[in-house]
């Protein structure tokens, strides 16, 4: 391997490598003070943004547009590969910095946030676990090993949302979460599935599998589904505000930053597949002009400040799904990269908001005046109160869940359990 893909390989293995020592440290009853963990924190990410700037200066010089490491198979059987590829091209570069810049500013960030927490320890382990399955799901060259860092991404979101275990609120939010994302995620599953079928590979490092037709416009609609749920679009957009029980630096980097750009990220690599299906594109535009009028009625109505930024994060997602299903690729990919950082900072700040917007009104004597004031007045006061109602309720969207995923789901769940019982011979 040349440098530039020692530097690659680092950037991802490296959060990977910290978890695992520090795991394994816990397991074996050593549990380093918090002044380490966050040493090791700021190390970590720190040498990962140097690699990465490496691999800019080097493919700068080298007139390159992208890094390629092969390690084979992992695993084969008949016609089937699951290939080990990893991949920096100039779609996977951006949010590749992105990832390690904003990990390592929200590592740096928690280490007073959660000074003397009892799951402090618990906390970075998770972040460097979550920072791991980014990396390896925005440098993967294959859509099987994508999958290997989206469900990481995913569980470790779930367990971060019930962080605060002691509480049941959390807890439940979190499996509401998860119950989502296994319902959505099924769509990643049988799409890279058709690919294999369809294609004989689900490798995209030499170009995406060749479909067209029928065939790329079912791909697409199975990836939309995963894409949708990750990124909580419309009808998924309820799991959202339930997310908000994490730590607020989960929060930033989950559901202002990274977690919920991966299903856009999805949609971004498979991109020249999507532009061959009319229908396929015209989906991914509704679902997003959909979720960005939802996210702005909902916002509006949030009655605390971490919900309605995690709304007007579910907005500008919505219009970068709109950028995608129109082709703008290079314009999505900019509207995360600032979305991302703007959504962060925002969301680390927002524990002191409400006292810097009390200061404001004491300092200006009176009220502020609310904003958005003369779009209301275009509609009569009755549909007016019809609208806050919906919006109030978040669009109904726990309800149309709780019907069609998360029930149905449990059901099922149940259904496995008593056969499983069965099974066994036990009841």
């Amino acid at each position: 391997m040349d440098y530039s893909q020692v530097m690659l390989v680092f950037v991802v293995l490296a959060p990977g490598a910290v978890f695992g020592v520090l795991a394994l440290l816990w397991l074996v009853g050593w549990v380093p003070s918090e002044r380490v963990i966050s040493r090791i924190t700021g190390v970590t990410f720190s040498a990962g943004i140097l690699a990465l700037a490496a691999i800019l200066w080097r493919l700068a010089a080298a007139g390159a547009t992208s890094v390629t490491v092969t390690f084979g198979n992992w695993f084969s059987v008949e016609t089937y590969r699951f290939p080990l590829v990893l991949l920096a091209d100039r779609l996977s570069l951006p949010l590749l910095c992105m990832t390690v810049v904003l990990s390592g500013l929200i590592g740096q960030f928690s280490a007073t946030y959660l000074h003397r927490e009892r799951g402090f320890l618990r906390f970075f382990l998770l972040l460097h676990l979550f920072a791991f399955g980014s990396l390896l799901a925005f440098a993967a060259g294959s859509f099987d090993l994508l999958v290997g860092g989206w469900e990481m991404v995913g569980i470790t979101s779930v367990l971060l949302i019930a962080f605060f275990q002691q509480r049941e609120a959390p807890v439940e939010n979190a499996l509401r979460v998860f119950a989502v994302y296994r319902a959505c995620d099924i769509g990643l599953l049988v799409g890279v599935f058709a690919m294999h079928n369809w294609a004989g590979t689900s490798s995209f490092a030499g170009g995406l599998p060749a479909l067209t037709g029928t065939r790329a416009t079912v791909v697409c609609l199975l990836l939309l589904l995963a894409a949708a749920g990750k990124a909580a679009q419309v009808p998924f957009s309820g799991w959202l505000p339930r997310a908000m029980e994490g730590p607020t630096p989960s929060s930033a980097i989950f559901y202002g930053a990274i977690s919920i750009h991966a299903g856009a990220y999805l949609l971004l690599r498979v991109q020249p597949m999507l532009a061959q299906s009319f229908f396929a594109s015209a989906i991914v535009v509704a679902i997003g002009v959909a979720t960005a009028i939802h996210g702005t009625m909902s916002g509006r109505a949030s009655a605390d400040a971490k919900t309605s930024l995690a709304y007007a994060s579910l907005t500008q997602v919505g219009v970068v799904f709109v950028e995608i299903g129109l082709g703008w690729r290079t314009i999505a990919v900019i509207h995360i990269l600032g979305h991302a950082t703007v959504r962060t900072l925002q969301f680390l700040r927002s524990p002191s908001m409400l006292h810097d917007y009390h200061m404001m009104h004491s300092a200006i004597g009176g009220e502020l005046s609310p904003t958005g004031k003369y779009l209301e007045s275009l509609f009569p006061e009755r549909v007016q109160l019809w609208l806050y109602r919906w919006s109030l309720d978040r669009g109904h969207l726990d309800n149309i869940l709780d019907r069609f995923a998360i029930h149905p789901l449990m059901r099922l769940s149940k259904f496995f359990a008593r056969l499983d019982n069965l099974g066994s011979g036990t009841r």
